[in-house]
């Protein structure tokens, strides 16, 4: 074990990173997923010397591949560490190096070999109409592969607002006939939406997975309630200023310098729940209301339809 620890400790240290930044990593992680500060040698321990690496089967049915991309860029663990360290992936469009009908026999293998024990992750809805005619991989309609995958898996979670509500695909008129996974399936999933979601969300789910040997706590539309048991606008630091009935009117008007309430420029964090003003983005480095946007609520079911036009107050 100690070997291991070391091992893992020196390939941080290859990449720039010490030892006191991914602790400090793991404390953030901890705080985000709920826990008490005595998990974080638990959490550290399940990055530094994982003692399973259950198989994931990442499908891509309709999406722009953002939420791949957001998880690409989360920090501690890298993503080779995810992938290589931490979880098996046994099938991913985007990162894997089989294609065409390479790519599909290994995803049957890897379902084949895996049956009842393997996560899937899906990300993008699933049309249902026009037996596939928006949306095929390797012949078979987006349906055809969720319908032969997802029921085999010991838990599917949906990343990204696509597949956990149907997203831009499901907005009307949806000529489509786009569905969430579990509205297309009939299945519960897990689900982490957001367009894109932040990818600490989807590593503290998992590490909650690893750690604890269950999937975390959901609210009643299946979102961990970790990150999605509050709305924006009760964890905002512009709340003082919406209180004090301070809002911005215009963009680039003094009050927006002051930092006043973007609700009057259409935000939707009383509407919405997510913890982006805890975890924020890129290494936590900001998120949309802190660089003066309103919220979109994109971790809100069907907010293409409900809550557009954006940028006016509803």
């Amino acid at each position: 074990m100690e070997k291991e620890h070391k091992e893992f400790y020196e390939r941080l240290e290859q990449k720039g990173f010490s030892r006191r930044d991914f602790m400090r990593y793991c404390t953030f992680l901890t705080a985000t997923m709920g826990l008490s500060s005595s998990f974080v040698p638990k959490v550290a321990e399940v990055f530094a010397a994982p003692t399973q690496r259950p198989t994931v089967i990442w499908l891509n049915f309709g999406e722009c591949t953002g939420c791949t991309e957001a998880a690409l860029r989360t920090v501690y663990p890298s993503i080779d560490e995810l992938i290589l360290e931490i979880l098996d992936f046994a099938y991913h469009e985007t990162i894997m190096a089989a294609a065409g009908d390479q790519a599909e026999e290994q995803l049957k293998h890897a379902v084949e070999k895996n049956k009842g024990k393997f996560i899937c992750v899906v990300e993008g809805a699933i049309a249902t109409k026009f037996n596939g005619a928006y949306g095929k991989i390797g012949g078979r309609t987006f349906l055809e592969i969720a319908k032969e995958v997802c029921p085999q898996a010991a838990a599917v979670i949906c990343i990204g607002a696509c597949s956990s509500f149907g997203g831009v695909q499901a907005a009307a008129p949806n000529p489509g006939g786009y569905k969430s996974v579990s509205q297309a399936l009939g299945i519960k999933t897990v689900n982490i939406p957001g367009c894109p979601p932040n990818p600490v969300n989807f590593v503290g789910t998992i590490v909650n997975y690893l750690l604890l040997g269950k999937l975390p706590a959901l609210d009643d539309l299946g979102r961990p309630l970790f990150a999605y048991g509050k709305t924006i606008h009760d964890q905002c630091p512009r709340r003082s200023h919406f209180e004090n009935e301070e809002f911005v009117l215009e963009f680039c008007s003094e009050e927006a310098a002051l930092g006043y309430c973007l609700y009057k420029m259409g935000c939707r964090g009383p509407e919405t729940y997510n913890n982006c003003p805890i975890a924020k983005f890129n290494d936590g480095t900001s998120w949309p209301v802190e660089a003066g946007a309103p919220c979109i609520g994109c971790s809100e079911p069907d907010f293409w339809d409900k809550f557009t036009p954006f940028f006016e107050e509803l």
